[in-house]
């Protein structure tokens, strides 16, 4: 079996608002094959400059793009093909668009390789350490106090058990943050756990410190990205310093970077996105990497369910995963791209069973948001 070619399609909402939200547009990643045989991947990041990584030219041998790295190649071969596009890309990549844009290519290899073999992903990895993950429903704070505690009643009411909110202006005022997290945790009692996503709100370490002090009391799950991600010191100040879990690394592209994260930021829980940091292929490394140094590894997912159905075959690989991001915008493009949409019962998402990523795109939604070339 050969790979025959690579396209990437680019969909994108009419209107794209100014806030924290990726499920606005998305960048989709179809490998052919010889075999007839297509894999689905998805990148998580700018699409247009992630399609210029992959559909750009040779300019010499550690530069090019990745669709010729892997043309003519056997799809089976993933570790290979992933060092062949790593290499390939090595004078403009290494870290960020580069790897990002491999995430969308390695997603696909996987798909292809369990259609081949009649098998989901997360078995080909050598997992299955779980069926079904617990979801926290994934959005952003309301406005007001009172908004956030009204989205957060209902997504228990929906089954939740966990909840998490973030952005919006958090860090800008205190006082306002705080009541905030309040107004949830009297939403929903002491036995939802709630996680805090600070959205790199703090400029120091000292003011996270302070502020992750005022929302101890509360007893949030975690305390996420209150530093900009390159501030590996500050994370470790902030973990010293308080008993809540400090979460952080949706924005790290590299297994050196998670190793920055873990072993000079000293943080908790080590979050990953799949379609971000070079596929299943780079994130399972980064998944062991966390294991052999204690610390709980999530997933990050705040786009499409082919996103949510790689979180899930990344997760089943690892033993040391508690929960599952969950998203829950009402984009079209997270709740109709696929036929077989992901669901959360009772609280819990389970781990697709069907080949590859388990997934099949609704091609009419595809066309509809379909950004032309």
């Amino acid at each position: 079996m050969k790979i025959t070619e690579v396209r990437v399609i680019h969909l994108r909402l009419p209107v794209v608002n100014d806030r924290a939200d990726a499920t606005q547009d998305a960048l989709i990643v179809k490998v052919e094959t010889d075999a007839g045989i297509t894999g689905i991947g998805q990148v998580d990041a700018s699409p247009i400059a992630c399609m210029g990584a992959i559909v750009a030219p040779m300019s010499w041998t550690l530069a090019r793009g990745l669709r010729e790295c892997v043309l003519g190649e056997d799809p089976m071969e993933r570790e290979r093909l992933w060092h062949r596009m790593y290499e390939g890309s090595i004078y403009y990549g290494r870290r960020g668009v580069a790897i990002e844009a491999m995430s969308g290519i390695d997603l696909a290899l996987w798909d292809i390789a369990g259609k081949a073999l009649n098998v989901p992903a997360y078995k080909l990895a050598g997992g299955g350490f779980h069926k079904r993950i617990r979801a926290y429903s994934s959005f952003l704070w309301g406005d007001t106090p009172e908004e956030s505690a009204q989205a957060a009643s209902q997504f228990i009411a929906q089954g939740f058990t966990a909840c998490k909110f973030g952005w919006n202006n958090w860090g800008k005022d205190w006082a306002r943050d705080e009541a905030q997290l309040a107004a949830v945790r009297e939403a929903v009692g002491p036995s939802v756990d709630i996680m805090v996503d600070a959205g790199l709100g703090y400029p120091d370490a000292k003011s996270a410190i302070q502020m992750a002090r005022r929302l101890e009391k509360y007893n949030p799950y975690w305390f996420e990205e209150p530093l900009r991600p390159d501030d590996y010191d500050g994370y470790a100040k902030i973990a010293a310093a308080t008993s809540l879990r400090v979460a952080a690394g949706e924005e790290e592209t590299s297994r050196l970077s998670y190793l920055d994260l873990m072993d000079r930021g000293n943080v908790d829980v080590v979050q990953l996105d799949v379609c971000r940091v070079g596929g299943l292929t780079e994130a399972l490394k980064i998944g062991w990497l966390a294991y052999d140094r204690g610390r709980l590894v999530i997933n990050h997912s705040y786009s499409t369910d082919i996103n949510h159905a790689a979180a899930l075959h990344f997760l089943a690989c690892m033993p040391h995963t508690q929960v599952l991001e969950f998203c829950v915008e009402p984009s079209p493009l997270l709740t109709e791209l696929v036929r077989n949409p992901l669901k959360a019962v009772d609280g819990y998402v389970a781990v697709p069973e069907e080949p590859g990523l388990g997934i099949e795109l609704n091609e009419s939604v595809v066309e509809r948001y379909r950004v032309p070339a």
